[in-house]
């Protein structure tokens, strides 16, 4: 655990300073009394992210509420963000967001790029986790929401306009018709997906952060094909190739073996559908 000890460190600084200064990695390092080249490889490798790109999003989230919620200007909002002129602030912003701050602000619908990795409350539970490495995919039931939620604001980085509360109305839907599964690993969740039978398609699937690499996604589909679906091939939507915003989920579907199909635009974001032939799953067993 001490790794993950530095890296929930460094997470608290970048948190707590997120509308005071600059933040990059010699900054962070410093802070953390870590070497910053070690800190750098420790940090992407448990995350997923680099501490630039964590920070980066994490701010432009924090600015993008500031947009909605507050009457500060786009300029006072880009300093804050950490960027020394609004035009830098706003090609970094539409590139993230596909619209600019203002017309984010005119569409006063507030959505987050990226949510803090809250590990330091997760810190018990992932501690029996790895002493109890049993894993368990089932399906999720009402009483697991809490838990469900927790990893959603972990995996929310793949959720464009994602908002909790409908979120939550679809989850009771997927519930009720055992379409909404769990992956625990003691009292963790580090996986859910919820399955739509008639068309194949996967309309959520998240994975913890810390287990990305540890081929979860890959068991929901090995559960999808074996189990659930009779005969058809699974599709799902993702960041289209080059989306800025996309911090590894394409390539990630990608290696699973999924294949580019129509590009889509998806509550005013575009996306791609992506299929997996059933096939091509049975090929890989």
């Amino acid at each position: 655990m001490k790794n993950l000890e530095t890296v929930i460190a460094a997470i608290h600084y970048i948190e707590t300073h997120l509308s005071v200064e600059k933040i990059d990695l010699d900054i962070v390092a410093a802070a953390a009394h870590y070497s910053k080249y070690h800190l750098h490889r420790l940090f992407t490798a448990t995350v997923g992210l680099t501490i630039h790109d964590y920070a980066q999003r994490r701010q432009l989230t924090e600015a993008a509420k500031l947009l909605v919620f507050s009457d500060q200007s786009i300029l006072d909002i880009a300093i804050l963000a950490g960027y020394d002129s609004q035009q830098a602030f706003s090609s970094v912003f539409k590139a993230m967001y596909k619209q600019s701050p203002l017309q984010f602000r005119k569409n006063e619908v507030f959505y987050p790029l990226q949510l803090e990795y809250n590990f330091k409350d997760q810190r018990e539970s992932l501690e029996k986790a790895r002493q109890n490495a049993a894993r368990a995919v089932r399906f999720a039931k009402a009483a697991d929401i809490p838990g469900w939620l927790d990893l959603v604001r972990l995996a929310i980085d793949g959720f464009p306009h994602l908002e909790e509360a409908e979120h939550v109305t679809v989850l009771k839907r997927y519930i009720a018709g055992n379409g909404a599964l769990l992956m625990t690993e003691g009292d963790l969740c580090i996986g859910a997906m919820m399955i739509n039978y008639e068309t194949g398609s996967i309309d959520f699937l998240a994975v913890h952060p810390l287990y990305r690499k540890q081929g979860v996604s890959r068991d929901f589909l090995n559960v999808a094909f074996s189990e659930l679906l009779q005969n058809k091939a699974i599709s799902i939507t993702t960041f289209r190739e080059g989306d800025k915003a996309d911090t590894g989920y394409r390539k990630a579907l990608k290696e699973l073996g999924f294949a580019e199909a129509e590009l889509l635009t998806e509550f005013g974001y575009p996306t791609q559908r992506m299929i997996l032939p059933k096939e091509e799953e049975d090929s890989n067993d």
